[in-house]
């Protein structure tokens, strides 16, 4: 297992494989050809980044049989989903802020998250983890209040893209067994969730093949694999964490 993250040190960007609390700078490129420079950085003495550069962040709805069960849904032909505009990444660390002039609910939503590790379209089901680079944290941060506010046109992308509101990383982890991680979310230090990944109606592999099948993927592209049940309302101040045993703690401040 790896696991690779963007951060900034010395006015640059870089990129590099955390060990413990020390970076590994490499040069190149994180999904292709690429060599370590030698140089070592304290994670403590760095900020860090989004682990990719994401071009789209998809998003899957009712993906798990717990929440499907609880909410009275079945199980859709073929994963659900929208599209978080890549203006509304933010990285471990940083604040999720609260919408201008928007007074009602925003809710986390704690998810695994695929990463795309090279270009790909109409892949099997059995090509799809050759495409996969890693799993990292999500906290797929929605406006609920916005989303059926007008009645004749549900409001997927901006409810969910505003800034801040697509949060994921802090590193994306190579050589994992997804079906063996659970996703936990802890607010004010409260667990709001803690389930398996076992449980979702399409696993990984199917998610990537379904959606190739759909549009294009590129590399560091990021699919939000949907929640299970907890999912609720932040309140102002609350500290969001979204921990994955395996992949780590992605946390962050609402404000």
């Amino acid at each position: 297992m790896s696991c690779w993250l963007r951060f900034e040190a010395d006015g640059a960007e870089r990129f590099g494989t955390l060990t413990g609390t020390t970076i590994a700078e490499y040069a190149g490129d994180m999904f292709g050809a690429h060599r370590e420079t030698g140089r070592r950085f304290e994670l403590a003495a760095v900020r860090l980044l989004t682990p990719t550069r994401a071009g789209k962040m998809i998003g899957l709805w009712n993906n798990f049989h717990e929440r499907a069960r609880a909410e009275n849904l079945q199980q859709p032909a073929h994963p659900l989903y929208f599209l978080k505009a890549a203006t509304s990444f933010a990285a471990h660390g940083e604040p999720i802020r609260r919408p201008a002039g928007y007074a009602g609910r925003v809710v986390f939503e704690g998810e695994l998250g695929i990463v795309i590790g090279r270009r790909c379209a109409n892949v099997s089901a059995m090509e799809a983890p050759d495409v996969i680079f890693g799993y990292t944290c999500v906290n797929d941060v929605t406006a609920r209040d916005i989303l059926r506010a007008d009645p004749s046109f549900p409001q997927w992308t901006r409810a969910k893209s505003f800034d801040t509101f697509g949060v994921f990383g802090p590193c994306v982890v190579t050589g994992l067994d997804p079906l063996q991680l659970r996703v936990r979310a802890i607010v004010a230090g409260v667990e709001r969730q803690n389930y398996p990944v076992a449980d979702m109606f399409f696993p990984p592999a199917e998610i990537v093949s379904r959606l190739s099948q759909d549009m294009t993927l590129e590399p560091g592209d990021v699919i939000a694999c949907g929640t299970s049940v907890g999912a609720g309302e932040m309140q102002d101040g609350d500290s969001v964490a979204i921990a994955i045993e395996g992949i780590g703690v992605l946390e962050n401040r609402f404000s």
